[in-house]
């Protein structure tokens, strides 16, 4: 079953986003072990961000661990797939970028201006949040919940549970939240989903 008001499956910008930030990863990795530490140059300090402004961008391609990675891709690609079929590319990139940005902002607000803040959840939760308002009524399986769950409370839930994770900064999840509920609200009455 088709419906007209998705709007194409271009997943180019999801794939390059996704090969982006294993590339940094990989880089991270390969200076590590030649002694050169590059979080601190891609990674964003409220401290430090007039001296590297880039950072406000550049953190979101850069992450901790394989296992942070992974888990950020994954959520990424099924997140971003739904929502560029149903508000296009365009859209897409700018509720992925901006709510990554608002997230960095609310960090640098409420955040510690030492810490440095790295990964793409910001930016993520901000897909989440808009697919939440759009897709109100759909329902997402979320391990080890045996049952389908509404893809709102997911995405909330998993906000408060990550909220009290040690190391999570959950200033950056809140903004990029937000952005998204807010992008959502705006475009709902442009896009007409199957689950609306």
């Amino acid at each position: 079953m088709s419906y007209r008001s998705y709007r194409g499956d271009n997943i180019a910008p999801i794939l390059a986003i996704i090969i982006l930030c294993f590339l940094v990863y990989i880089a991270t990795i390969v200076a590590g072990i030649l002694g050169h530490d590059l979080i601190p140059l891609l990674g964003l300090r409220t401290a430090s961000f007039l001296a590297q402004p880039w950072t406000i961008v550049t953190n979101l391609f850069v992450h901790g661990g394989i296992w942070h990675l992974l888990f950020n891709m994954l959520t990424f690609y099924f997140f971003g797939s739904f929502l560029s079929r149903l508000v296009g590319t365009r859209a897409f990139l700018i509720i992925y970028f901006c709510g990554g940005i608002l997230g960095n902002v609310f960090f640098m607000l409420l955040g510690s201006p030492f810490a440095i803040v790295i990964g793409a959840s910001g930016a993520i939760f901000a897909l989440g949040g808009a697919l939440a308002v759009l897709t109100p009524r759909l329902r997402v399986y979320v391990f080890p919940i045996p049952a389908p769950i509404p893809l709102w409370a997911a995405v909330l839930g998993g906000f408060l549970i990550m909220s009290f994770v040690p190391g999570v900064a959950w200033q950056g999840h809140l903004g990029g939240l937000v952005f998204g509920l807010i992008a959502g609200l705006v475009l709902r009455r442009g896009v007409r989903t199957p689950l609306s």
